[in-house]
């Protein structure tokens, strides 16, 4: 079963990585960093942090601390921490905007614990810790003090509950709608929609890979979620222009959900289905 990051064009898994050293690796998060459509604070913040860690390792020679069992054990775990690093990062620009929002405070957890994982790790490499050279010492303080806060803001902690309600009501939907849009900047709604569709379809593949069911369920219910959405009163939607988070209004009558039934207007009732599906862990696959 092919995952998700191949049909995004993007590294498949932490193994693919293999091979790439900690400093290119280093690289490649500040670079996805500067990308990310959600949790752009919290990527900037991770992508700070780990530039320090970068500019102490280009002072060592990583090909040395390679060749020393103490000190090329350690390393490898580092890199391997590194890796899962980038494709949490990496996911924060190509993975759905509404499974993103969803799991929201879940994501916030990854940041604070890849941070701690790697700055532990790093003590572990016995030729950073005991080498006698002042500026490496002093870089490797500056590291340790470097406490960055990963959060979620307040927009987004309004939209993940409006996600999470059991029976969002019309303006709920406006909003998600509006939001939805703007994920998507200078793209017709109807082709957002449909990217976002397909990227929940690829999350609901992936979970059914792993058989994680209440996963699943989660999935299908932000799936639900698109598909009102493509059913409500705005029909003839023009290109979202991203500024300052306004949106285009238009006007028509919509389409009832069902191919069976006749076309119908939108009514205040026609709501997303009621769910209390929470959100499970983060799959960073």
């Amino acid at each position: 079963m092919a995952s998700s990051w191949e049909h995004f064009g993007e590294v498949a898994n932490v193994a693919q990585l293999t091979g790439i050293d900690a400093v290119r690796l280093i690289g490649m998060i500040v670079k996805a960093a500067s990308t990310a459509r959600m949790h752009k604070k919290n990527c900037r913040q991770f992508a700070q942090h780990i530039k320090l860690i970068g500019n102490l390792l280009e002072q060592l020679k990583i090909s040395e601390l390679k060749r020393y069992p103490e000190t090329r054990e350690p390393l490898e775990q580092l890199e391997d921490a590194l890796r899962r690093s980038y494709i949490l990062v990496n996911s924060c620009q190509d993975r759905s905007y509404l499974y993103l929002l969803a799991m929201g405070w879940n994501i916030v957890y990854q940041f604070r614990k890849a941070q701690n994982e790697i700055d532990r790790l790093l003590r572990l490499v016995p030729l950073i810790t005991l080498v006698d050279n002042a500026r490496v010492r002093e870089r490797l303080e500056v590291i340790e003090k470097d406490q960055r806060e990963y959060t979620l803001d307040d927009d987004c902690q309004k939209l993940q509950t409006v996600i999470l309600k059991p029976e969002p009501d019309k303006e709920d939907s406006v909003v998600l709608k509006k939001t939805l849009s703007c994920s998507y900047p200078n793209v017709p709604f109807s082709e957002a929609l449909k990217k976002e569709n397909e990227k929940l379809q690829l999350e609901l593949q992936y979970s059914q890979a792993i058989m994680d069911i209440h996963q699943c369920e989660f999935i299908q219910r932000l799936l639900d979620i698109t598909e009102v959405a493509a059913y409500s009163p705005e029909k003839a939607h023009k290109k979202v222009e991203y500024s300052n988070y306004s949106y285009s209004d238009a006007g028509g009558g919509g389409k009832s959900h069902s191919s069976a039934e006749k076309e119908k207007p939108y009514k205040k009732s026609d709501t997303f289905p009621a769910s209390s599906y929470k959100p499970g862990k983060l799959a960073l696959h």
